[in-house]
């Protein structure tokens, strides 16, 4: 049995969740409690900052597959990747500010796998870098992470107090499940084998 597949989504849940009754006060110093209840104002809160950096991962991972795939479906999704989690990461921060009156926190990159997500989720930018077959190691990786991404939007709605919030939890949700739909058969028609 795959370990990880099972215990990664049940810590990330654990974490998105963890957040959510913390004390306004415990999640930003100085920023006006009366403004929105706390358990409400951390939800949103705890899930920009964990969406942030793991978006970061599928950009870095979609930059190098700019650069090194030799396949035109490949550099075509990962343009894709690169172009909305971008503009997502900015939305997302600008909401934050705008909520919260602060920058979204920095996670400890060792704490986030490298900005990939949870540790130990199957991804690694340096196995990428070093692939020979870039294109299938990409593919494999980013289901991966896309289904770590898929998860946490899922889960976080269920605590999501700004429409406009979770609107963009549902729209990831929908996309990057299309994007590994595609991925899981472009993987199957070129290696003949499944992505799992």
């Amino acid at each position: 049995m795959d370990w990880n597949a099972v215990l990664a989504p049940a810590a990330v849940a654990c974490c998105l969740l963890a957040g959510a009754g913390a004390p306004v006060s415990a999640m930003q110093p100085g920023v006006d409690q009366g403004a929105m209840p706390m358990g409400q104002r951390s939800a949103d809160a705890h899930f920009i900052a964990m969406m942030i950096p793991h978006h970061e991962g599928a950009i870095a991972m979609a930059e190098l597959a700019l650069q090194r795939s030799r396949r035109a479906e490949i550099r075509g999704l990962a343009e894709r990747i690169r172009s909305s989690q971008s503009l997502e990461n900015a939305q997302m921060r600008r909401w934050y500010r705008q909520w919260f009156g602060s920058e979204v926190p920095r996670w400890s990159r060792a704490g986030m796998g490298s900005g990939m997500g949870m540790p130990g989720f199957g991804t690694s930018l340096e196995a990428l870098r070093t692939a020979a077959n870039v294109d299938r190691v990409f593919l494999k990786q980013m289901i991966a992470h896309h289904r770590m991404g898929v998860m946490m939007a899922s889960h976080a709605q269920w605590g999501t107090v700004h429409p406009e919030l979770r609107e963009l939890e549902a729209a990831m949700v929908r996309v990057q499940s299309q994007e590994i739909d595609q991925m899981a058969r472009w993987y199957q028609q070129w290696y003949g084998a499944t992505s799992r």
